[in-house]
């Protein structure tokens, strides 16, 4: 049974860092696409930082520049690496996984698998 894993959330002061893990397990991690979504009261699910096919990044606008996304398939572990925080990336963080490798959706939609979600919180 597939499962995900996340760890690494908390809080933050604006300008600060945070590192993101998600440990799979239970399918063939290299075999799925994977990604980060976030959830913050009363809005929807989105994608933060998706990995398309080949080596292509889908990175949202509010995030550019500061967030970086990585894989180490001997770990069967996704990261997100978090700079220079800012309140509004205050939200549930989720890690995804998605049998469609070829897809270049990065919505919530294409991803089969989610973990549980860790909470980060950034103050002013």
């Amino acid at each position: 049974q597939a499962h995900l894993v996340e760890s690494g959330g908390g809080s933050s002061q604006a300008g600060g860092s945070l590192r993101l893990s998600c440990r799979a397990s239970g399918f063939k991690f290299t075999n799925y696409r994977m990604g980060w979504f976030r959830q913050a009261p009363g809005k929807e699910r989105e994608g933060v930082v998706v990995f398309l096919p080949g080596s292509d990044t889908y990175y949202a606008d509010s995030v550019k520049g500061r967030f970086t996304i990585s894989r180490d398939n001997a770990k069967n572990t996704l990261y997100l690496q978090m700079n220079s925080l800012k309140p509004e990336d205050t939200a549930m963080y989720y890690c995804a996984a998605s049998r469609y490798i070829h897809s270049w959706i990065s919505l919530p939609s294409d991803f089969d698998y989610w973990g549980q979600g860790t909470q980060v919180t950034v103050s002013s």
